[in-house]
């Protein structure tokens, strides 16, 4: 579904992405890990298109989009939650999920997917007319994702979608995105804990130096030290 060959991106002088390839197969979970620094952020906002690439190509099922604004990439079917959530706070929760449908226009299935928001998660019905600043922590990254949702994506970028949660809404959270991935949906998730990410996901990239330097199945990874070997850089491990 998301092929990335190549992927450069830089800020100035700084190189933030290094060479970076990788492909993402419809209906997996596909996660990215590394220590802080590494690059990961900057990998999803070039693929969402926040930031233009310096060198490679992003092909989202067959679509080259280069140069796409992210509105355009946001209506090809691709949704970014992106760190720290960004959700409108001054706003209600139901008029943060109806703003994640505004590529939707008029389409009808809009009531039932709102509905089906608070099926998902049931505070957000709960709390719909409630400005969303009021959420604690774990209900905003909830709506966060129910409103990236909205847009009926067919792939999901999560952006740490665990950072700062209580263990109790790590869970849940990773219990949504379990269901999600069984109904067919495709995630690209950046994740800061390798023991949550080996147990949710398909496959794992492993980020330093904003450079891949290990890419493998979560099956193969199991049982090994791989991937701690990868994470903390004791020795070179290749993609």
């Amino acid at each position: 579904m998301l092929e990335i060959e190549n992927l450069g991106v830089r800020y100035g002088p700084l190189a933030a992405v290094r060479g970076v390839s990788l492909r993402v197969s419809a209906g997996e979970i596909f996660a990215i890990i590394g220590p802080n620094g590494a690059g990961k952020t900057s990998l999803m906002h070039a693929v969402a298109g926040i930031v233009a690439p310096a060198a490679g190509r992003i092909r989202l099922e067959g679509a080259d989009l280069a140069g796409w604004p992210s509105e355009r990439i946001a209506a090809r079917g691709l949704a970014l939650v992106p760190e720290g959530r960004g959700i409108f706070t001054t706003l209600s929760v139901a008029e943060n999920l109806r703003l994640g449908a505004t590529l939707r226009g008029g389409d009808p299935a809009v009531t039932a997917d709102f509905r089906r928001m608070g099926e998902l998660f049931p505070v957000l019905r709960e709390r719909a007319g409630q400005p969303a600043g009021r959420l604690s922590g774990g209900e905003q990254q909830q709506l966060a994702i129910a409103r990236a949702l909205m847009a009926r994506p067919r792939l999901l970028l999560l952006d740490e979608p665990s950072l700062g949660l209580a263990p109790l809404v790590i869970e849940l959270v990773y219990a949504t995105i379990a269901r999600l991935r069984a109904e067919g949906l495709t995630i690209l998730v950046v994740e800061e804990s390798a023991e949550r990410a080996l147990a949710a996901a398909d496959r794992i990239a492993v980020m330093r130096n904003g450079a891949v330097v290990l890419s493998e199945s979560t099956a193969a990874l199991r049982g090994t030290n791989a991937l701690e070997t990868a994470y903390f850089g004791f020795e070179e491990a290749r993609a």
